[in-house]
C-alpha cells in the first residue's frame, strides 16, 4: 500500500488565549505526482484538525508537522534539536530549545488530538510508513540545506531571520528578494523525484506570479504557506527515498518504537553523523 497524500503543517506554536488570537498555521497537501491538492491557512488547533480531517479523508496519508510533537525533557533542549545544530550548523541552521517548561505547546496538543482521532505518531526509527494515517515532526530549514535539489550548498537562505551582515533598514527588501529566489528554486521541484508542482493549485500558483511583499504581516502569511509546502514535499521525499535521502535526528532514544522525540530531516552525506563519531560519543568523548 502506498501513501496517497503528503501533508505539510507549519503549526503556530502558541495556542492563543481568551484575549489573543492564535497565529496562522500554513497547511498544504500534495499527491504522489506532486500536484497540490489543497493549501492555505488555518487559525487555531480546531480549525487545523478540521482541515486535516477533510483533506486526508480515508486515504493513506503522511503528515509532516513543523512543531515539537513529543516533549519529554523537563528542562534544556531535546536531543533531536541539539543534533540539528551539530549536523546542520555549518549551513547556519539550528533549532530553538523546547522542554516541558516551554510556554508554546500547540504541537504536543496537536499530537494528542491526532492520536485520539486515529492517527499514528511515527518517530521514523523504523523507516517510512507504508500505509495508514501517520504523522511525524520535521523542520523546513533542514530540508532547505539538506535537499540538494534546492541548491543551498553553503548556507540557509535568509528568508526568515536577519543575518548580522544585513542592516535593519535594508532587511525587508533583502528578505523579499531572497524569498523570491527560494520560490524560484521550489518551482524547480516540478521535475524532481518526488515532484512538487507549485503551478497546480491557484493559491500556490500565486507564489510564482506575485512578488514577495515587504510588509511584515503579509510576508509572514506567505512564509507560512512556503513552509507548509516544504513540509509536504519533505514527507513525500521521506516516503519515496527513506534513509537514502533523509536521517532521523534523535534516533538514539531508548524509548520504545514510535515514542521518541525525533525530527525527520533530509540530509547530504556530509550532514550525517559517522559511525565513528557515534561510537566516540558512547565512550563519553
Amino acid at each position: 500500500m502506498e501513501m496517497e497524500r503528503f501533508i505539510g503543517i507549519d503549526l503556530a506554536w502558541a495556542q492563543g488565549g481568551a484575549r489573543t488570537k492564535p497565529n496562522e498555521t500554513g497547511v498544504a497537501a500534495i499527491d504522489m505526482y506532486g500536484a497540490v491538492i489543497d493549501c492555505g491557512w488555518t487559525c487555531g488547533l480546531e480549525e487545523t484538525l478540521s482541515w486535516l480531517a477533510k483533506t486526508a479523508g480515508d486515504g493513506a496519508s503522511l503528515a509532516f508537522v513543523d512543531a515539537p510533537l513529543v516533549v519529554d525533557n523537563p528542562v534544556g533542549q531535546r536531543p533531536c534539536e541539539r543534533e540539528v545544530g551539530q549536523r546542520y550548523g555549518r549551513w547556519k541552521v539550528s533549532a530553538n530549545s523546547t522542554n516541558q517548561s516551554s510556554p508554546r505547546g500547540a504541537g504536543v496538543l496537536l499530537r494528542q488530538e491526532l492520536q485520539e482521532s486515529g492517527w499514528t505518531y511515527d518517530d521514523g526509527r523504523g523507516g517510512p510508513p507504508t500505509g495508514g494515517q501517520v504523522f511525524s515532526e520535521c523542520y523546513p530549514y533542514t530540508t532547505l540545506v539538506g535537499a540538494v535539489e534546492l541548491g543551498y550548498d553553503q548556507e540557509r537562505p535568509t528568508y526568515k531571520r536577519r543575518p548580522a551582515r544585513v542592516a535593519t533598514v535594508q532587511w525587508r527588501a533583502v528578505r523579499a528578494t531572497e524569498c523570491d529566489r527560494l520560490i524560484s528554486r521550489m518551482a524547480g521541484l516540478a521535475t524532481a523525484d518526488p515532484p512538487l508542482v507549485l503551478s497546480s493549485h491557484p493559491v500556490s500558483r500565486r507564489l510564482l506570479s506575485e512578488p514577495s511583499p515587504q510588509k511584515t504581516a503579509d510576508y509572514k502569511h506567505r512564509e507560512d504557506l512556503i513552509d507548509a509546502l516544504l513540509c509536504a514535499w519533505t514527507a513525500a521525499l521521506w516516503s519515496r527515498h527513506g534513509l537514502a535521502r533523509c536521517q532521523v535526528l534523535g534516533a538514539d532514544s531508548l524509548l520504545p518504537p514510535g515514542q521518541a522525540s525525533t525530527i525527520v530531516a533530509p540530509a547530504r552525506a556530509e550532514q550525517r553523523r559517522s559511525r565513528e563519531a557515534r561510537s566516540g560519543e558512547g565512550l563519553g568523548s
